[in-house]
């Protein structure tokens, strides 16, 4: 219990280095930044469009928008296609240094003119939230959304348009107010961008006015600029402009994002951590009892010779004969423990890197893209630690068990977003995946995983070197099974999976809600090395209340060990789902039927991660401590 707490307080240390105001930290393996002259041009490229009501990205060109004569979409990665980016080039022209006052976009027509199916397309997008996300320097544009008075918050992306409820008026946002903050090195006079605000506006065009020669307005309007209802043949004249305003900042280039830290509250992440590693010390303790009181007096009176010969075998020890019996569907077992085992080892890689600084914020779509890459070439070990498992187990079908090992996560995973995908594309949104994606990642899971699962599974099944035998058992399994003595209610399987779930779900609720609201919310999470500890801390939860509830059944001679540890642990996940159910209720405002089947759609795709995770720690977890038991005692 000391070490382990120990552990966790050495790791809380190194992390407090990587919180808010220390964003140094994403920039350990060094992104360059890009350095400016005055009057350099400086790239403004729109992302996409999303709405926390519909969960529906679209291209920002859904709209009809000042677009420019080639739409042309810019590199990505598999990670920011999955997410729905579409990065283009856009209109807007923003040299160093250099403000801009009500410049007006170069569109095809001067004011733009738009038919009612138009302005009821920009009207639908208003209702429902839709904002707007670009880039400037690589840096998402942010708004501020605190009131006068309060401390700076921002969000990401901003509003295309604002709806006013109490008369169903809505105002489209024609005019952008671009902020782009810069540090100037007074030496060599060269700048660099550290900050990227919008603050959008509507400006009716009535009563604008703008020079034909310049482009630019010289009488502004004061009226906003509403969707009305056009009559047939009537249109709605727009003016598109925007304004570009430099600010001089002391900010340094390595700590531009703590805009985007700023958007959750760090205080809380702590309180979640204390409130973990207090459960950590309270299930260390049942352990410790367990382990050094109750396990030794038990061990030691086993032992005894003379204890031995006067009284009958009783509790634990009686069932030595059966407790490495191996169970039903072995395949299944060993299948559903190699895909915990591959996505332990890709979580564990991925957050440790981004902990790191290696997985930059800065490097959009870097964390999913490497998670993927990293999840097929580690099908390697998984098919080593799979295959000697099942050959531990007495399996004989290796080949079999590996292709199951291999298509049974993925599978669950591949053909849930299969299914959302066709109803996606249905709406044309753009976190629709592309069929082009669709075959890449095929072929990472039949071309790259399966391949590597196969060829650890023949090093850990079929090669006789010593390190690869199967693992021991240190004592011998009886021919003939012995009867289950009947169990408590409270031991039953409900109850006491129920029971097990809740205490590692306790440790990490906290933590889960801000991955959820930067899931659902448009929301940004950078808190990498608090999810490293709550991470560590799930783990060391699963494991230890799985340990306890193992003794206690074994205590109850009950020798049916194997699935029930991976079943009992993985309980977590249906804690999870109800969190799920919970936080769509309480924090969402969705009503779309495809927004809603998406919400699910994808948290059952986190409650399964979750339970295959979970499960695969809790039954590592008992094998070691049925083993360490077991050899500890003199078996006749």
């Amino acid at each position: 219990m000391v070490a382990s707490s120990t552990v966790l307080l050495a790791v809380l240390v190194a992390v407090a280095a990587l919180t808010p105001g220390h964003a140094v930290a994403f920039y350990l393996p060094g992104t360059n930044p890009r350095e400016y002259q005055a009057k350099d041009p400086i790239d403004l490229s729109v992302v996409k469009l999303t709405s926390v009501h519909t969960q529906l990205p679209y291209e920002y060109y859904t709209l009809p928008f000042c677009t420019p004569p080639s739409q042309k979409r810019l590199a990505e990665n598999i990670g920011e296609i999955l997410g729905g980016d579409r990065i283009m080039a856009s209109l807007y022209h923003v040299r160093m240094n250099e403000n801009v006052e009500f410049q007006l976009l170069d569109c095809a027509s001067k004011p733009m003119e738009y038919t009612a199916e138009q302005v009821d397309k920009f009207r639908v997008h208003i209702r429902e939230e839709y904002r707007a996300h670009w880039l400037l320097d690589n840096l998402p544009a942010a708004t501020v959304i605190s009131k006068p008075g309060e401390s700076l918050k921002y969000a990401m992306g901003f509003p295309i348009g604002h709806f006013e409820k109490s008369n169903g008026a809505v105002a489209l946002y024609n005019h952008i107010n671009i902020f782009v903050k810069v540090n100037k090195d007074e030496t060599l006079g060269l700048m660099r961008v550290v900050g990227f605000e919008v603050a959008p506006q509507s400006i009716s065009a009535d009563g604008t006015e703008v020079d034909a020669t310049t482009n630019k307005v010289v009488k502004i309007s004061d009226r906003p600029l509403y969707l009305k209802t056009l009559e047939a043949g009537e249109k709605l004249k727009v003016y598109w402009t925007y304004s570009v305003t430099f600010i001089k900042s002391d900010t340094p280039w390595m700590s531009r994002w703590d805009t985007y830290l700023q958007m959750s509250d760090a205080q809380i992440h702590w309180y979640s951590i204390a409130n973990s590693i207090a459960i950590v010390v309270f299930l260390s303790g049942i352990v410790a009892l367990i382990m050094v009181r109750t396990l030794n007096r038990d061990i030691a009176r086993y032992n005894d010779e003379e204890y031995q010969d006067a009284v009958e075998e009783t509790g634990w020890k009686l069932v030595h004969g059966d407790i490495f019996r191996p169970p039903r569907r072995t395949s299944l077992l060993v299948a559903c423990v190699g895909g915990g085992i591959q996505i332990f080892e890709t979580l564990l890689v991925v957050i440790t890197l981004a902990m790191m600084g290696f997985l930059s914020p800065a490097a959009r779509g870097s964390m999913v893209s490497t998670g993927l890459g990293l999840f097929v070439l580690l099908g390697l070990p998984t098919g080593y630690y799979s295959a000697r498992l099942y050959k531990t187990l007495k399996g004989q079908y290796w080949k079999s068990a590996a292709l199951l090992t291999s298509v049974l996560f993925p599978g669950i995973i591949f053909s849930t977003y299969f299914f959302l995908n066709f109803f996606v594309y249905a709406k044309h949104s753009s976190g629709a995946i592309p069929l082009g994606t669709l075959f890449r990642l095929l072929a990472m899971w039949f071309g790259v995983s399966t391949p590597c699962v196969y060829l650890g599974a023949y090093f850990g099944f079929c090669c006789l070197r010593e390190c690869l035998f199967p693992y021991e058992s240190p004592v011998r399994t009886n021919q003939i099974p012995r009867q289950v003595p009947p169990a408590p209610w409270y031991m039953s399987w409900p109850v006491s999976v129920l029971l097990t779930g809740i205490l590692p779900f306790g440790a990490v609720f906290i933590e889960l809600f801000f991955v959820f609201s930067a899931m659902w919310e448009n929301k940004s999470y950078y808190l990498f090395g608090i999810l490293f500890v709550v991470f560590l801390i799930l783990v060391v939860t699963s494991a230890l209340i799985t340990i306890v509830m193992i003794y206690f059944f074994l205590c109850n001679e009950d020798y049916h060990w194997w699935w029930r540890s991976f079943l009992l642990s993985s309980g977590m996940a249906f804690y999870v789902l109800l969190y799920a159910i919970f936080y769509y209720v309480t924090q969402l405002d969705i009503t779309d039927a495809v927004s809603v089947m998406l919400f699910f759609g994808y948290a059952f795709i986190i409650v399964v991660t979750f339970w295959f995770l979970t499960g695969t720690v809790g039954f590592y977890a008992a094998y070691w401590f049925v083993t360490r038991i077991y050899s500890s005692v003199k078996i006749d």
